[in-house]
């Protein structure tokens, strides 16, 4: 029970330093003024325009298309993948479990194969192309480790361990609802459990802050109207008046 408790803790302030930590970088982005008006062009010329770029953008990641296709191919199954793996665990805070969690089951179990994957691509584009190389830093490879090490870890729960999983939704439910439970103690979930831990406290002060960053990023979310209306950031609008 100690090591429940001891994870229950852990869990808490990760969740705590994830959640302050980004929104507080959210605020110093919402914050941010943008002083000049430089959407990259062909850029849409009304806020709807705007939405549909970004929804291209988030969705099918459209400027990394046409910019390189194979690390475009890597990224878009890394996210896509990570996405219906992070779908997937849903299950473990639900009770009972969304219908459409269920009918994702079958193809998020083997979408963890698609996210290491995607992982591998783009860790290797790091080694193998000369000018990303000269500019990776070792925080760049620990982290695409990190990420790795989770995912391996994860199918090692299912395929090597055959950890039971009404036992590790009980915990998680536990700590949702201040009820804990014991948490299994296998190697696996255990690794698994601290890769997880480590990832949220490191979010915050990492490259992985681009996730929320980009709906920030005036390339993208600006409107190319500069001729038709005059551009002013927060602070210049108080002296534009005078």
């Amino acid at each position: 029970m100690t090591l429940s408790v001891v994870f229950a803790i852990l869990f808490y302030a990760a969740t705590l330093l994830l959640v302050v930590g980004v929104a507080r970088k959210i605020a110093v982005y919402a914050r941010t003024p943008a002083p000049l008006k430089i959407p990259v062009t062909p850029a849409p010329l009304t806020r709807a325009g705007v939405v549909w770029r970004m929804t291209k953008e988030v969705t099918v990641f459209r400027s990394l298309f046409f910019s390189n296709k194979w690390i475009w191919l890597f990224g878009w199954m890394f996210h896509v993948a990570l996405a219906l793996v992070l779908a997937r665990h849903l299950r473990y805070f639900t009770e009972p479990v969304w219908g459409w969690v269920v009918l994702i089951q079958p193809f998020g179990k083997y979408a963890a194969f698609a996210m290491i994957t995607g992982l591998a691509g783009l860790w290797a584009r790091r080694f193998l192309v000369d000018r990303v190389r000269y500019i990776s830093s070792p925080s760049d490879h620990l982290m695409l480790a990190l990420l790795m090490a989770i995912a391996l870890s994860g199918l090692g729960i299912k395929y090597l361990s055959h950890t039971d999983i009404i036992d590790i939704k009980a915990y998680m439910l536990g700590l949702m609802y201040f009820d804990w439970q014991p948490l299994p103690a296998d190697g696996f979930v255990l690794l698994h459990f601290t890769l997880i831990i480590i990832l949220m406290v490191v979010f915050p002060i990492s490259k992985l802050l681009h996730a929320p960053g980009m709906f920030f990023a005036p390339t993208r979310t600006q409107v190319d109207n500069a001729r038709e209306v005059r551009h002013t950031a927060g602070w210049t609008a108080d002296s534009t008046a005078k």
